[in-house]
């Protein structure tokens, strides 16, 4: 009896002492592995300045969540989504993109909201050599090169399809289109002389001191530019998603935004 009782004493002594070993070698992983977050944002790339500096006040009271940013055009965002790319949150410049992604079962339900808007405006190098005074100059013979988003992928291509169509210009200007893959492209083009106008986003003019705006263009001409953003299904961390959204609308992070010249309610 006596063997058998210290038998089973020694057992039960044994067993404690694994599972202290265990919670010591487990716990403190456990931990690190509950209060480090990775998100991953698919995010056009008109966003970029400012997201990175929203980023950098955002980790300043979370610091435990890791931020990476894809940025690229909103079309080829959404293909990669839909191919399966990892993503956590997609900022789009076009509701058609965000739309597409949650006919498909792609997006987590009843997390859309709208981020901000923008505007288009024409934009010219600072000398204006060739004189561009409106859209109708355009289709000027002096015009040889006007820079526009890829209205196959870029949504600041087809907003500036709409506008040439709306005036009535289009097939006289659409030979002069040079096709760039985002709205950072066409801005691009128009600093390095590359062409000679460009249409694009407000808030790209605004960050360079190479072009000037030429004509800023009215909302009638196109559908409203928003920045529909949404949480995506691949991601595997729906909360602190769900809290960098939240801080997206927040008094500073807004303030980012319209220091970068885009519109917030």
């Amino acid at each position: 009896m006596k063997r058998k009782q210290i038998f089973n004493l020694l057992s039960t002594a044994t067993v404690s002492l694994l599972l202290a070993v265990s919670v010591r070698l487990t716990g403190p992983s456990a931990v690190v592995a509950q209060s480090s977050n990775n998100l991953t944002i698919s995010a056009a790339g008109s966003l970029k300045d400012a997201l990175e500096e929203i980023k950098t006040l955002y980790q300043q009271t979370q610091p435990n969540i890791n931020i990476t940013y894809n940025f690229g055009a909103s079309g080829a965002l959404t293909k990669e989504i839909e191919k399966g790319k990892q993503s956590d949150i997609f900022i789009s410049t076009s509701k058609k993109q965000v739309d597409g992604l949650e006919e498909k079962g792609l997006i987590v339900p009843k997390t859309r909201s709208i981020l901000a808007n923008n505007r288009l405006v024409l934009i010219v190098p600072k000398d204006n050599s060739v004189g561009i005074r409106s859209f109708y100059t355009l289709a000027n013979s002096k015009v040889k090169k006007i820079a526009i988003g890829d209205p196959k992928s870029v949504p600041a291509g087809q907003y500036a399809q709409d506008v040439f169509k709306k005036l009535g210009i289009l097939d006289k200007v659409k030979p002069k289109f040079v096709y760039e893959k985002n709205a950072k492209q066409v801005l691009a083009s128009v600093e390095n002389g590359n062409a000679d106008a460009g249409l694009g986003y407000s808030t790209d003019a605004k960050s360079s001191d190479k072009v000037k705006v030429a004509v800023a263009t009215e909302g009638k001409y196109y559908s409203p530019i928003i920045y529909p953003l949404a949480i995506l299904k691949t991601s595997q961390n729906v909360e602190a998603a769900k809290g960098f959204v939240k801080f997206l609308s927040s008094d500073p992070a807004k303030s980012v935004l319209k220091k970068y010249g885009f519109i917030v309610k």
